[in-house]
């Protein structure tokens, strides 16, 4: 399966309009951003998993990156609530869960084979530093190597910034708004910006609170 496969395509997929589907695994439902595979895939979801869920133990050869949207995941290491930042790398293995229910935005198989690093950032209460390019806007940087760069961004109201994307970029609105000009994009609304590309962001009169990834998509284009 391919969907939103042409990374030399900026994309914008709007939560609203995107419907949850039913997965393989009773109680999952999902909403697909963009991919390539069938179950084992290079993918980028919004994934809710039912009260109660459970799952087997596995291995994420590739690399497992999220965000708790809503609820609480968990598996040995701990509860994760919503607003927590984790990646578990490549080999690394888990047993999740959720009693609760939860809400996640994932991403699967898009790491670097040799990273081994874990990262669990709070971005409820991490420290966010002003930007010394964009005025009225402060970020914290949640992860960063050769590869790629994760940030949360925090916009205060009615600011204007151009986002450059020479390595491609991915936007995911978390709280708030802001609009690229012709469309706004509220909460789980997610755009991707192909390499060597820019977007001119304006945000809403509450501000926003957004998590980037910019670098990462640079590979995909020489592939």
């Amino acid at each position: 399966m391919e969907l939103n496969a042409d990374f030399t395509q900026t994309v914008l997929v709007l939560n609203a309009d995107n419907p949850w589907r039913k997965s393989p695994s009773a109680g999952v439902e999902r909403k697909m951003l963009d991919r390539i595979g069938d179950e084992v895939a290079r993918a980028t979801t919004i994934v809710r998993f039912a009260p109660g869920s459970a799952f087997a133990p596995h291995t994420h050869d590739g690399g497992e990156e999220y965000i708790v949207l809503e609820g609480v995941f968990q598996d040995e290491a701990g509860d994760f609530p919503v607003g927590t930042y984790v990646r578990n790398p490549p080999t690394s293995r888990h047993t999740p869960s959720s009693k609760p229910g939860a809400t996640i935005f994932v991403k699967l198989w898009q790491f670097d084979p040799e990273d081994r690093q874990h990262v669990r950032v709070d971005m409820n209460t991490v420290k966010t530093e002003p930007d010394q390019k964009r005025v009225g806007v402060e970020t914290a940087i949640l992860f960063e190597d050769a590869q790629e760069h994760v940030a949360l961004e925090v916009w205060q109201p009615d600011v204007t910034h151009q986002f450059h994307a020479p390595g491609g970029a991915e936007i995911l609105i978390l709280e708030g708004a802001v609009s690229d000009g012709d469309t706004t994009l509220g909460p789980r609304d997610w755009m991707r910006l192909a390499p060597g590309s820019a977007a001119t962001m304006t945000s809403g009169p509450a501000g926003a609170r957004i998590w980037t990834k910019t670098g990462h998509l640079r590979q995909m284009i020489t592939q």
